[in-house]
């Protein structure tokens, strides 16, 4: 079916003469952007970078005050566009153009004065082409600041070995059940095997504390584990006691714990998710006591 709306049809990256719509804004641009970037699901595109092309088109309510008194702040400026890629590709490695496109695409959207983003990626060194995605992201109501949902901060409580049998666990956990959101980070109850190269041994250090964790999370029907950051978030906004499974974040983070001890990580975590506090596990051995 040939779309009947003008606006939703043309190009994303057409001239600005063919992108003529009902309703024109003005448009900035960021195009023909090259950055070396670790991105793929693939085991071979991991440990090495690859070039990858950012173009980028936000069109923006108009500032004709800000204009006429030239007045930089008053507009949606060039940094908005390059800034918003930097901290798409700083918070982890991603797997997916798609969803690099998406961070960048809401970066760009919390600005007051976007009211529609175009992003094109394009991956330059997988073949003689240009493997890419394109997307077209719009604000509902233009001129107004983004609302996003925050996140509340959460404790994070470093979990001793042995925690999944301790005789004071459900006591604890209804405790922080009730002053939930709450992530928890367990310890394993032994070394984890060894293995020749530093890599797997990373892997399986952070399979060991995913292993503790499903057999905290086994003695309470309340409790569940989380991988991804999409089911991390979604568990604080539910204000929810969760194990956290750090295998995914830890292999695809551009800044990794410095080692895999549960302590470690659980200070890790929880800067990045700007923690109420970090209980580690001595502590919480205490609690589990009385």
């Amino acid at each position: 079916m040939i779309p009947t709306d003008p606006d939703d049809s043309f190009p994303a990256f057409a001239t600005p003469r063919t992108q003529v719509t009902r309703d024109p804004r003005d448009r900035i641009s960021l195009t023909e952007h090259v950055r070396e970037v670790e991105i793929g699901a693939f085991q071979g595109e991991r440990g090495k970078t690859q070039r990858v092309r950012f173009d980028i088109v936000a069109e923006v309510t108009p500032a004709p005050e800000a204009v006429a008194g030239d007045d930089v702040d008053g507009i949606l400026s060039y940094d908005t566009l390059s800034d918003a890629i930097d901290a798409a590709l700083a918070t982890e490695r991603l797997n997916l153009l798609e969803t690099l496109a998406e961070r960048i695409a809401a970066q760009i959207l919390a600005h007051a004065r976007a009211a529609r983003v175009r992003v094109r990626l394009g991956k330059l060194d997988r073949g003689p082409y240009v493997l890419g995605v394109e997307i077209v992201r719009t604000r509902a109501h233009p001129g107004q600041a983004a609302s996003a949902s925050e996140v509340p901060r959460p404790r994070i409580l470093c979990l001793p070995s042995g925690a999944h049998s301790a005789r004071g666990l459900p006591r604890l956990l209804d405790r922080l059940i009730a002053e939930a959101p709450v992530l928890l980070v367990a310890t394993p109850d032994g070394p984890a095997p060894e293995a020749a190269g530093a890599t797997a041994q990373r892997r399986i250090d952070c399979l060991a504390v995913e292993q503790a964790a499903w057999q905290v999370a086994a003695r309470d029907d309340r409790l569940s584990v989380v991988a991804t950051r999409t089911e991390l978030d979604w568990s604080l906004r539910q204000r929810r006691v969760a194990l956290w499974a750090p295998a995914r974040a830890v292999g695809d983070a551009t800044d990794p714990p410095s080692d895999l001890r549960a302590d470690t990580l659980a200070a890790w975590i929880g800067e990045r998710l700007d923690a109420r506090d970090v209980i580690p596990a001595e502590a919480v051995a205490r609690a589990l006591r009385e």
